[in-house]
């Protein structure tokens, strides 16, 4: 266990809670309140107001939380089927999520209301905002990558063909002109949105599909994982910097902001952490869920760590030094 300096919270103006006074976290931290499977948990940016977490669940109802202690701020109401993907904007004021009952919401995510439902034909299991807040990628089974202008929310999306069922999609650039996907096939496609057309393709794992992909905070490395092994990518050249097999099958996995260090979750109940300047050797675990492990990422600053399951649980932990 691991002590970290948090605050309580007050209301302000806008409705956020704001920090005003300061006691200690002690980690690990379980963040309960879903009732199944958690499936995706992401960070916002850090903010003026602080950092947030949100998570997606099965049960329908995606979280958010402040990111230090874990504490729950509100649930997003109104999706009919399995939460597959949630994400926050860049000043964390808005929410979309990805869902079972084949479409994506915009939310308010500080009131909470649901601001814009985009219908798709299938289920969506990925759901990511330009780094600007200004388009919605989604990516499902359906096979399509879809762009929506999110000034103009009614507008027919950009599609795009991904040849395969998607598990993750992401934007590889600031300038919200290239996109990115993993697929079930095992491929990870990269497109130009301009002319739309794929400007390379990787067969990242020849038995088994893509089960995780990140991006980097500055669009330089990706990270991505499937079977027992976890890959690091050059995210422009696609070259391999990093292979790493590990003793289970993994179903998540999260570069550290400083590229030096990863963490991978999967059937083994158990959260791993990995030093890569020191060719990928193991130099933590801890055990704590009672389920399978679904989905992990580093916080922005690398400090913490979030983690969840099958067992419906969210835990923060600290991260090696």
């Amino acid at each position: 266990m691991s002590n970290n300096t948090n605050t309580e919270t007050s209301e302000n103006e806008t409705g956020m809670e704001k920090k005003v006074e300061t006691y200690e976290v002690t980690f690990p931290v379980v963040c309960p309140g879903h009732s199944r499977p958690v499936v995706d948990v992401r960070y916002s940016p850090v903010t003026e107001d602080g950092t947030f977490l949100i998570s997606a669940c099965h049960d329908k109802l995606p979280m958010v939380r402040w990111a230090d202690n874990g504490d729950w701020i509100g649930t997003l109401e109104g999706h009919k089927g399995a939460v597959w993907s949630a994400c926050l904007n860049h000043d964390a004021t808005r929410a979309a999520t990805g869902s079972a009952d084949f479409s994506a919401k915009l939310w308010n995510s500080i009131s909470g209301k649901e601001i814009h439902t985009f219908d798709h034909k299938h289920i969506v299991k990925s759901v990511e905002f330009s780094k600007d807040g200004t388009q919605l990628l989604t990516g499902g089974l359906d096979k399509t990558l879809r762009i929506f202008d999110l000034g103009n929310p009614d507008q027919t999306p950009i599609s795009l063909d991904a040849k395969d069922k998607i598990r993750r999609s992401s934007w590889l650039n600031s300038e919200n002109q290239i996109v990115i996907c993993a697929c079930e096939d095992g491929f990870i496609r990269k497109w130009d949105i301009r002319s739309q057309e794929i400007i390379s393709e990787l067969k990242a794992f020849e038995k088994s599909g893509v089960k995780d992909l990140e991006i980097s905070a500055h669009f330089q490395k990706l990270i991505c994982c499937g079977g027992n092994v976890v890959k690091i990518y050059n995210s422009d050249t696609f070259e391999l910097c990093n292979e790493i097999e590990v003793k289970n099958d993994i179903e998540a996995a999260s570069l550290h902001p400083s590229g030096k260090r990863f963490i991978a979750g999967g059937a083994d109940l158990w959260v791993h952490e990995y030093d890569l300047v020191d060719n990928g050797n193991e130099i933590a675990c801890h055990k704590g869920h009672h389920g399978p492990i679904f989905c992990m990422r580093y916080d922005p600053e690398g400090k913490t760590y979030a983690s969840g399951s099958e067992d419906g649980t969210i835990r923060l932990w600290s991260a090696t030094p």
